[in-house]
């Protein structure tokens, strides 16, 4: 007699099936079922499911997915992060008994997602092995280290001026239109071969400025070490409420690996209105400006998971870049206000002097780092702290002049001083420079060297410096002697 071979194996399939019989015990299972009673503006109020928490997913009949958001006696809240066109009162709701996270880890190198990990670039989905909690708590203080490494942008105004450490909390802030996200798209541009992974959030944008930052990113070759996050200005309020804690778990995954990570949000101001638009549609009382009373801890416990790990727990950083939208340059509105007492600092963007041509048009006067000259480079430090005094005495200098105040001869050559640096601020869009360069050039001009300079001849000054480099074995550990040695041959060629 033959036996079958599917029999006799002790993992085949009939075998399995007939061990599960055997141990099936008959008992009563009681699950929860709700029904939706009604559904609207990203919205669905569902009777039923006692035992649901909050922020917990819940699963439609019709392939909607929900997020727990609200609690009441006899029904509950839930705000739609996925809703198909069959999704309507009377629909049938079941618990998932799990939070939402998101696929973490280096699959998402170069992708476009939405806010729940689902690829918008046209791509297969990332595959990943891990998956990380879009809410999670903070580290605690005893997991964090000291500010102590500079973080790069490029610019060489906030490099020098307004330095920005590892792991620190950068506002970024101002009108529409004066450069807010061409700040920050330069940010993730100069962190190419620097081993920093990036995450860039775009929140409620349009399609057109989608298209145009994730064109920006692949021209640089930015992409390799960037993930972009995407929730369109025509996606449902619960996926712009998502999208910064996703960019931020994916961002946390690598810092709790040891590695250097930015994340920007573009914007939270758009996030802050999605959240009143989620919290006025469920009934929460509401406070100033219509918010309600806990916007300021949604943005406290989203920004203050950015931190520098100790080594004991990764060495890992995470550097966040919160952008803000102010209007007409108010910078004490309700949001703006709340963000710049979470965050350790602010990039102010002004909208007249980019008006007057100055690019990036950076208020240094209202900008303010306020630990990143702890990891700044001591030789760029010490240079740049005399420049700042310098200028700042140059902006209030120009005011007078303004209303025919007759100057000294010695304010005079303040004044002319002021503008050559000025002028050598001024920096064009994704043309990032070396720490290096900014050391040069700051060196330059405190030992007057550009002094007698036409402002009209800083430009090509800066062609010849940038030649000079090119020949430099310094660094930015080397004596300022051996720099100054380096660079005479340079000072007597603009002279």
């Amino acid at each position: 007699m033959k036996t079958n071979p599917l029999e006799t194996h002790h993992h085949s399939p009939l075998r399995r099936i007939s061990e599960s019989i055997e141990d099936y015990v008959f008992v009563p299972r009681l699950v929860e079922v709700g029904k939706v009673i009604s559904v609207g503006d990203g919205i669905a109020w569902i009777a039923g499911l006692p035992s649901a928490a909050m922020d917990e997913i819940l699963w439609f009949d019709d392939g909607s997915r929900g997020l727990v958001f609200h609690l009441d006696h006899d029904r509950l809240g839930a705000i739609l992060i996925k809703q198909t066109p069959q999704l309507a009162a009377g629909t049938r709701v079941s618990l998932s008994k799990q939070q939402i996270s998101i696929p973490v880890g280096e699959a998402l190198l170069g992708r476009v997602i939405t806010p729940l990990g689902e690829p918008l670039d046209g791509d297969a989905p990332p595959v990943c092995t891990k998956k990380y909690l879009l809410d999670t708590r903070a580290p605690a203080i005893y997991q964090r280290d000291f500010v102590d490494s500079p973080l790069y942008m490029g610019i060489k105004i906030v490099d020098t001026l307004i330095p920005i450490g590892k792991g620190q909390r950068q506002l970024i802030i101002g009108d529409e239109g004066l450069g807010r996200s061409a700040l920050a798209i330069d940010a993730v541009i100069n962190q190419k071969d620097k081993q920093v992974r990036c995450v860039y959030v775009l929140i409620g944008q349009r399609r057109s400025a989608v298209s145009s930052t994730l064109r920006y990113l692949r021209e640089a070759g930015a992409m390799d070490y960037t993930t972009v996050v995407v929730s369109e200005a025509s996606s449902l309020a619960g996926e712009k409420y998502l999208a910064p804690f996703a960019g931020c778990a994916i961002a946390e995954s690598w810092m709790h690996q040891g590695l250097d990570t930015v994340v920007i949000y573009d914007d939270l101001t758009t996030h802050a209105h999605a959240y009143r638009e989620l919290s006025l549609l469920l009934r929460r009382p509401p406070g100033r400006e219509a918010y309600p009373g806990d916007i300021f801890f949604l943005h406290a416990r989203l920004l203050e998971r950015a931190t520098k790990l100790s080594a004991d727990f990764g060495g890992g950083s995470m550097t966040a870049l919160p952008i803000v939208e102010t209007q007409q340059g108010e910078i004490a509105a309700y949001i703006p206000t709340n963000l710049i007492s979470i965050t350790d600092g602010q990039i102010y963007l002004n909208e007249q002097l980019f008006n007057a041509g100055f690019r990036p048009a950076i208020d240094i006067s209202k900008s303010v780092s306020r630990i990143g000259g702890k990891g700044q480079v001591p030789a760029i430090k010490q240079e740049a702290g005399r420049i700042k005094l310098d200028y700042l005495q140059f902006l209030e200098l120009e005011i007078f002049t303004r209303f025919g105040t007759r100057l000294e001869p010695g304010m005079e050559t303040v004044l002319k001083r002021g503008r050559v640096l000025r002028e050598f601020l001024k920096q064009n869009r994704l043309a990032p420079v070396s720490p290096i360069f900014n050391l040069a050039w700051l060196l330059g001009f405190n030992e007057g060297w550009f002094d007698d300079l036409a402002i009209d001849q800083v430009k090509q000054t800066l062609q010849l410096l940038d030649a000079h480099l090119n020949h430099c074995e310094l660094d930015l550990a080397s004596s300022r002697n051996q720099w100054i040695d380096f660079l005479s041959p340079w000072a007597k060629q603009i002279k």
